[in-house]
């Protein structure tokens, strides 16, 4: 029986963040399996990335290769964004490998576009995101009653949800690779310690994090300073913040304030040329290596370039117990990680933290105020920095051994809960008693956009961009608080003509018609295969001009059906022109002659294919400074 292709639609398996970090964990467990034809899409990767071959299944990137693509995308940030977490390219992935298993693991916003596609539901498909805060996006409430198979990273969100009626979503966390993380032997920790000057009586507090906003770095810095100054007697403590300090919080900004020592604030250098790690006070953004010698080669961790597996499992430890303040999150991934090296760990009692602090979690809870997020209204937690400096203290004058207890029983729940073998085996479960996909009878047609829409003629700048949204795009769920919405009101309030805006917007509706649509490129020719065709993407003066050599062209060739390809916009130009058998709409590859005329095994679409607007509009090459010669006249042409 042939193997299951199964479509993991994610971050890279190699990326520092969480879902790839999750990516990594699965498709390593189900690769090993031998079981299931495996296929990776990664976000925010190129379609052929150089990097996707590191991995031994078969990978591709979200994004387009090409530049013409990439700059037009780009343009538009709502258009940008989704692009990179995949809708640009899904149904190209879908069409080329035709899986029988689809799974979709992001940010509900970062996959919602698969679920409208016309092979989502048949096919076995599942999404898998993560939700963090009350009151449940609408986005993930209006996603509930079309999919399935709805699974969530937290039980936190999904009680919600069930209390909304939607019985049938399922608590599944991200896995974590367990064997990677676990409490090493106390001579090794203490070799470890000496060998990043680290006394071995010292008390040191770890945070493993991205620096983002919602990690609360003030409140821990605040209630760390609030600690050491309410016990005066407490001496020879670090904060090792394992993170990137050139994105986010200002951390010696921060320390300032606080009057912490920036020496008693640990962080993870990573040396780029030797490869190699270490674990110092703050230093700057660049420094010199102390392993290798090179000078400026060590940086802060980042997502973009960290550590590996075994050396964060070295990092965390370095610590005596782990503190992990957040406004919300999904899962927050570093927390499981302490827990498997047996650290005490300190956890915000909000969002996926409720499920941390549950009593067999053995967490220490972390007490917050609710605040509201601007423009989303969700409920956010400000960890406060008195139950941090309570709890510090509490876990300081812990015995050791009752330490190493409650650290044991963490490691336990977390194996239990979040380990490769516990979500590996609900995926393999999953996979195996899905159906293969009967792609005979699977269209992969999608919603046509309309590059040709009649525009009603609307005053209101905003109300006229949500049209153009709505209708050429056919975007639903576009409103003034969109990247994308926000960027086009700010062209206009800079100057930039509607012409301009709506040309962009016919432009990328062709575009995502061309390359989604199930008919050939030759359908939109005639039977006749003597063909000609001139481009003249624009103006309307360009156009107009060119249609003077129609009239030699068919005298030449009359038995040659003659095509013009150009913009929509100037179609009406063309219309009533005897000489003129189509008018094309222009796409970027007409700037490729060979893909016009054919080569190797490609036949062509026409047998001559004129291209002035090559040297009229993209590449000046007629000027000659007024001094060349014509050897010919039109009449000759």
């Amino acid at each position: 029986m042939k193997k299951k292709k199964v479509l993991i639609h994610t971050d890279f398996a190699l990326a520092k963040t969480g879902f790839g970090r999750n990516a990594k964990a699965i498709l390593k467990y189900l690769f090993k399996t031998n079981k299931y034809d495996l296929v990776q899409y990664a976000c925010a990767l190129n379609w052929s990335n150089p990097e996707l071959q590191k991995v031994p299944w078969k990978s591709y990137g979200a994004l387009p290769d090409t530049k013409e693509e990439l700059n037009n995308i780009n343009r538009d940030p709502h258009l940008a964004r989704q692009a990179s977490y995949g809708e640009y390219n899904l149904n190209k992935i879908i069409e080329q490998e035709k899986p029988d298993v689809y799974i979709g693991i992001q940010d509900i916003w970062g996959v919602d576009y698969a679920i409208e596609t016309p092979w989502f539901n048949k096919i076995t498909s599942a999404i898998w995101t993560t939700l963090d805060s009350l009151p449940i996006l609408d986005t993930a409430l209006k996603c509930a009653d079309k999919v399935k198979n709805y699974w969530i990273w937290s039980d936190f969100a999904t009680k919600s949800m069930h209390e909304l009626g939607h019985k049938h979503i399922k608590t599944v966390h991200g896995a974590l690779e367990d064997q990677s993380f676990y409490r090493l032997e106390n001579h090794q920790r203490e070799d470890l310690r000496k060998k990043f000057n680290i006394s071995k009586d010292a008390f040191v507090i770890g945070f493993v994090f991205r620096n983002q906003l919602r990690k609360s770095v003030p409140n821990l810095l605040e209630g760390y300073a609030l600690w050491k100054n309410r016990n005066p007697e407490v001496e020879n403590t670090y904060l090792l913040l394992h993170t990137h300090w050139e994105e986010g919080w200002n951390i010696p900004k921060l320390a300032k304030e606080f009057n912490i020592d920036l020496k008693e604030i640990l962080t993870t250098y990573i040396c780029k040329k030797c490869k190699e790690y270490f674990v110092h006070p703050f230093i700057g953004p660049n420094s010199d290596c102390p392993i290798c010698q090179n000078k400026k080669s060590c940086s802060t961790t980042s997502v973009g370039y960290g550590i590996s597996e075994k050396q964060l499992n070295e990092v965390y430890n370095l610590m005596d117990v782990y503190c992990h303040p957040f406004t919300s999150g999904g899962q927050e991934i570093p927390i499981q990680e302490a827990k498997l090296t047996e650290l005490i760990t300190l956890v915000t009692n909000y969002s996926c933290g409720e499920e941390m602090c549950q009593e067999e979690a053995q967490s220490i809870p972390l007490e917050w105020s609710e605040y509201r997020e601007h423009g989303t209204e969700f409920r956010k937690a400000s960890t406060l920095p008195t139950s941090i400096a309570k709890q510090l203290h509490k876990v300081w004058k812990m015995p050791i051994e009752k330490r190493r207890e409650i650290g044991s029983k963490a490691r336990e729940w977390a194996l239990e809960n979040y380990s490769i073998k516990t979500i590996g085996s609900f995926l393999s479960k999953f996979i195996d008693e899905s159906d293969y996909a009967d792609w005979k009878n699977i269209s992969l047609s999608p919603e046509q956009k309309d590059p040709n829409c009649a525009i009603p003629e609307i005053s209101d700048n905003a109300e006229w961009i949500k049209y153009m949204y709505h209708h050429i795009l056919k975007m639903k769920e576009i409103n003034e608080n969109d990247d994308g919405h926000k960027y086009w009101m700010n062209e206009i309030s800079k100057g930039t003509s509607r012409k301009d805006i709506e040309n962009y917007f016919r432009n990328v509706a062709s575009q995502e018609n061309q390359k989604n649509k199930k008919i050939t490129f030759e359908s939109l020719l005639s039977e006749n295969e003597k063909r000609i065709l001139v481009t003249m993407p624009e103006s309307a003066g360009d156009v107009f001009m060119i249609s003077s050599l129609f009239e030699s062209i068919k005298n030449v060739y009359p038995k040659h059906d003659l095509y013009i390809a150009t913009k929509p916009e100037y179609f009406s130009i063309l219309e009533g022109n005897p000489h003129v058998h189509k008018v094309l709409q222009y796409i970027p590859e007409m700037d490729n002659l060979l893909w016009l005329e054919g080569a190797g095994e490609h036949k062509g679409f026409f047998d001559i294919a004129f291209l002035p607007h090559l040297g009229t509009q993209r590449i000046l090459n007629y000027l000659h400074n007024a001094k060349d010669q014509i050897q010919f006249d039109i009449k000759d042409f």
